[in-house]
Parts: structure tokens; C-alpha cells; sequence
């Protein structure tokens, strides 16, 4: 079969990924808007994700990114709807041997292997992880057939460090694992400057900073804010014992005897249990909405809630969205002294302390976009 030819500026490029649309995690939308963006530029974009019973003929036609299965999965089966499934017999591994073989997601490297070796002529490789495996599969095919990638300018791109992750630790010889798929990628991207420290100093020379990107067009808000009857804020995100733990704050609202509305979006309820029964109405809860729905959600409100990682190599890519919404941040470490000022002069509607994210067009994925192109020309100012 002969290979398919292109003018020079349209380039091809694989992305091999866990998941994308209709999943709203923060990687679902990293390769959602990424694929979408640079197939919408006029490049030949394949996206190789785990593709269960989902129909994505409409999404390949509304984008013109072409959807490939990454094949089958022995241990465990991925709904793009709903999630991933575990039947009995991967749940007792995985809290066994989990963290020893990163079970089930080992099984991946197979995966993402047999995908990009199907593919020839590749400009441009973006793997995305979470789960690593899928790194180490475009490492394994660059070891055992070099010349399959020779022409190939690889892109491993990481949501949060893996032997640097302050939050899960591994054990130690995976560190001979990162090394080798750090040897073999052409760079290593990240989404925040301050993450470069859970790198190896030795690859540093390959990391480069992406933030996560969005379609700004795509974005709705509320056509004028309008103060609400009582202080009304929002939280959206997981939770984490000691590491994003909302209770100290939950422990304060239980205190005041003033009116307000706390909105909580989260797949991680049990954390507030207690609380509902507390607070009354005055605490709603809801498991996750689409993310143009929440953005439209939180435009309406006075504030939002942010509960900052102890880390700094992490930061939650949530922010971005609260900043598009234009609501100021109340930004909160519950993992120290509780500030009790700051929360009561947001809850009085002085904001002269929000958190502010700079420049945000650099999230804006038509900027997202160039920068991994830029990568191409295999550039040290990109």
C-alpha cells in the first residue's frame, strides 16, 4: 500500500491516549482539545485511545480526527461514558500487586506498542499519561525497532510526576523504568513550570512547560453576574485525605450563623456526608457535569473554592476553568492553620486577596497547539 503524501506544513501526527471524549477528566480533555485543535489546523491527526462500545463515527466527523481502538484489554474494561470497570479478580490484584507491577495498566505498554508500530511516516508522537504504560510502550517500539520512530520527533506528556509525585510514591526500581522511556522520548511536557522539580536533573533538558489547553471559543458565561441573595460559592474537583481536604473549611461553615449556599461538584461525596446532614441546604451536592455546563455553573456565582495541593509539582488544571469563568478564587491550605480572615472577608465580598492566574491566554489550545508543534523543529526556544 502506498504510504500517503502531504504538503510540507500539514504534518502527520499519532496521539496514543488512555481516553478522550465524552470523559471529562483533566487528560480526557488534554486529548480532546489537543486532537481536535490540530486536526481543525489542517493536520492528519489519529488518536488511539481505549474506544469500548462508544460510536465515535460523529466525533471523527464534526472534528476530522480519525479514532483507532487501542485493542483490547485483558484486565480490566474502559467505558468511555462511565469509566473504568474492574471485575473481582482485578480488584484483589490490584490492591495486592497493584503498586508492584502498576496492575492493571502494565498491560498498556502492549497496547500502546502494537498501535504506533501499525503507523509509518509519523512527524509528530504525542503519548499521555496518566497511565504511564502508555510512555513506555513508545519506548519499548523505539528499543526494539529503531527505525520505526527514527523520523519521529516524540512528545511524552505527563499530567504529574511519576517517581516524583509527592502523593504516590512507587517503589524504587521504576526509577530504571523512567529513566529508559526519558532516554528514548524527545521531550517531556508538562503543565506547570514548577513541576520540573519531580524530573530527573539529567532529562531536564528535554522538559518543556504546555499548560493544559481549552477552546476559549467554546466557552460560555453568564451574560452579567448578578449578586446573589446570599454568598453563594462553588467547589469542583476530587478530594484527598490530608492532601486536598475539604473538612477544615466544612468545620468553620458549621460555625457561622449566617446564611450561605456551598455547591459542591465532585465524584468524591464521602467526604461530605456528615456535613449535609450539618449544613442543610446550605451544602448541595452533585457528581460531575460537563465542563462548558459548569463554567456557565460557576459564572453565576460570587466565588469559588480552591483547595490548594501541599505540592507544588501539582496544580490542578480546574483553576483554568475557574479563571475562565471570571468569579474570584478563594484559594485555601487546609493542610495548615485554617485562614478564618480570609475566608470571612470573601464571605463579606471583599476580594482584594483572590488568587489571579496570569496570563491566561497561555492556556488558550490554539497557543497550546504551536507549542507542541514548535516541537517539531526540535527547537530549545519552544
Amino acid at each position: 500500500m502506498m504510504e500517503q503524501s502531504y504538503p510540507n506544513h500539514i504534518k502527520k501526527i499519532v496521539i496514543v491516549s488512555y481516553a478522550t471524549y465524552p470523559g471529562n477528566s483533566p487528560r480526557n480533555m488534554r486529548t480532546n482539545e489537543l486532537a481536535k485543535e490540530l486536526a481543525k489546523q489542517g493536520h492528519d491527526v489519529t488518536l488511539y485511545v481505549l474506544t469500548g462500545t462508544y460510536d465515535y463515527e460523529s466525533y471523527e466527523k464534526d472534528t476530522g480526527v480519525k479514532i483507532k481502538s487501542l485493542g483490547k484489554t485483558y484486565f480490566f474494561k474502559y467505558d468511555p461514558k462511565t469509566g473504568n470497570k474492574l471485575n473481582i479478580f482485578t480488584r484483589v490484584a490490584s490492591k495486592l500487586v497493584g503498586n508492584i507491577f502498576e496492575f492493571p495498566y502494565i498491560e498498556l505498554v502492549r497496547n500502546a506498542y502494537c498501535a504506533i508500530k501499525e503507523q509509518s511516516n509519523i512527524d509528530l508522537l504525542i503519548t499521555i499519561a496518566v497511565p504511564y504504560p502508555l510512555h513506555w510502550g513508545a519506548a519499548l517500539l523505539r528499543t526494539l525497532n529503531e527505525d520505526n520512530l527514527k523520523h519521529t520527533v516524540w512528545v511524552a506528556d505527563c499530567g504529574d510526576p511519576y517517581m516524583g509525585n509527592d502523593f504516590n510514591k512507587k517503589f524504587f526500581y521504576f526509577e530504571y523504568i523512567e529513566k529508559w522511556f526519558c532516554r528514548k522520548a524527545d521531550f517531556i511536557s508538562i503543565p506547570i513550570e514548577s513541576a520540573k522539580k519531580g524530573y530527573y536533573p539529567e532529562f531536564l533538558n528535554k522538559v518543556k512547560v504546555i499548560p493544559q489547553g481549552f477552546n476559549f471559543n467554546e466557552t460560555i458565561k453568564a451574560k452579567e453576574y448578578k449578586k446573589n441573595v446570599v454568598p453563594t460559592f462553588i467547589y469542583a474537583g476530587i478530594f484527598y485525605e490530608k492532601l486536598r481536604d475539604p473538612r477544615p473549611f466544612l468545620d468553620y461553615l458549621v460555625t457561622l450563623k449566617k446564611d450561605f449556599k456551598f455547591i459542591v461538584y465532585t465524584k468524591t461525596p464521602t467526604f461530605l456526608g456528615d456535613y449535609k446532614e450539618k449544613l442543610g441546604n446550605k451544602l448541595q451536592i452533585y457528581s460531575y457535569i460537563p465542563r462548558d455546563e459548569l463554567i456557565l455553573e460557576m459564572s453565576k456565582v460570587d466565588f469559588l473554592v480552591n483547595f490548594e495541593n501541599p505540592s507544588t509539582k501539582h496544580s490542578p488544571s480546574k483553576l483554568i476553568d475557574y479563571a475562565l469563568s471570571g468569579r474570584p478564587i478563594l484559594s485555601l491550605n487546609t493542610n495548615v492553620e485554617l485562614n478564618t480572615s480570609l475566608i470571612s472577608q470573601f464571605l463579606s465580598d471583599n476580594y482584594e486577596q483572590a488568587l489571579k492566574l496570569d496570563n491566561i491566554e497561555q492556556y488558550n489550545i490554539k497557543n497550546v497547539a504551536k507549542e507542541f508543534l514548535c516541537l517539531l523543529n526540535k527547537s530549545k526556544e519552544c
